[in-house]
Parts: C-alpha cells; structure tokens; sequence
C-alpha cells in the first residue's frame, strides 16, 4: 500500500502565462449568506436585506452585496492558485460588471498573466492572475486581477505538516485483505 499525497497546489514552478485554470467549485448563493455578509461587514445599504426596498429597485429583488460576491470567487481560485501563497500582494482592475441575486450560482476561472522569481524571497516568486466569475447563465459577474506571493516547490514553507499518526492506515487493520 502507498500513501498519496492529496493535492497540495501549485507553486511557483507550476504557473506558465496563459495557462486558464477553470476553479471547479461553484458556490449557489443563498438569502442568508447574503443577509449574514451583509450584516457582518457593517453594510447599512437596505438593498441587500430589506425585501421591499429591494423590490422597489430597478432589479425588483435585492442585490447580493458585491463583497461576498468578490470574497466567494477569491475563495473558489485557492485551489488552484493561492494553495501555496503566504501573502496577497494586491487586487487591481476589480470590476462588477453583472448584478449577482440571490440564487445565482457563480463560477470562477482564472488566465495567468505574469510569472517572477523574488528577489528578495529566493524561496518564492510573484504570480499575477486574471479571474473573472461567471453566473449559471454564463453571463460575467465579475472581473479582478491578483498579484500573490507563492512558494517554491522546494522552500521550507511549502513542506507538508500533515502529522504521522502512531499507526498507519492499513488494509489490515480495517479486516480487509490486500
């Protein structure tokens, strides 16, 4: 019996401009992630939680709040590029080109841009992505450029921590014969 690794991500080394990574979770927004995100980060604009002032929008129903719409598609990209990033140097170009409802289903895919070693962070280079997230009709939502720092694949920060458990997993030990 072998132990595989699970995906772990890609590093520095895994990123070529022009590769399209189409992130394979999509994520249906629910009423209450919206009115929870919305009330969390403070946002006061009834759009997003008041069923009548939203029905009285030129939408006629509320408006999924735009952070949680930036936050679940940054969300969807990580495991396919920041698995292995310590630091997210910036967002640029960020733009809601879609209104997003509750219901919706969003998408993310991300084009890679650019690709550097650091200078000063031998152990790690600097990736610039383009993700754009689409709803279930296809129609883009939004659009963000990112810019991370990632690991090498041989840094220290890019060894595994999983714990080595006193017994390992066996076919023998679940009575099953290999």
């Amino acid at each position: 019996m072998t132990v595989q690794d699970g995906w772990r991500g890609r590093f520095l080394e895994d990123f070529e401009v022009g590769d399209v990574y189409q992130h394979p979770l999509g994520r249906t927004i629910s009423e209450s992630d919206n009115t929870w995100f919305t009330l969390l980060t403070m946002n006061t604009n009834q759009a997003h939680f008041n069923a009548q002032v939203g029905e009285s929008s030129e939408f006629g129903r509320r408006l999924v709040v735009s952070p949680l719409t930036i936050a679940i598609a940054v969300g969807q990209s990580v495991t396919d590029t920041t698995q292995n990033a310590f630091a997210n140097l910036g967002m640029d170009d960020l733009r809601l080109t879609a209104p997003v409802f509750v219901g919706d289903t969003i998408w993310s895919e991300s084009i890679v841009l650019e690709v550097r070693g650091s200078t000063s962070r031998p152990h790690a280079g600097i990736v610039t992505i383009r993700t754009r997230t689409l709803n279930q009709d296809a129609v883009e939502v939004l659009t963000f450029k990112r810019t991370f720092y990632v690991h090498r694949r041989d840094s220290a920060g890019a060894a595994s921590l999983f714990p080595q458990a006193a017994t390992p997993l066996s076919l023998e030990s679940e009575g099953v014969s290999a």
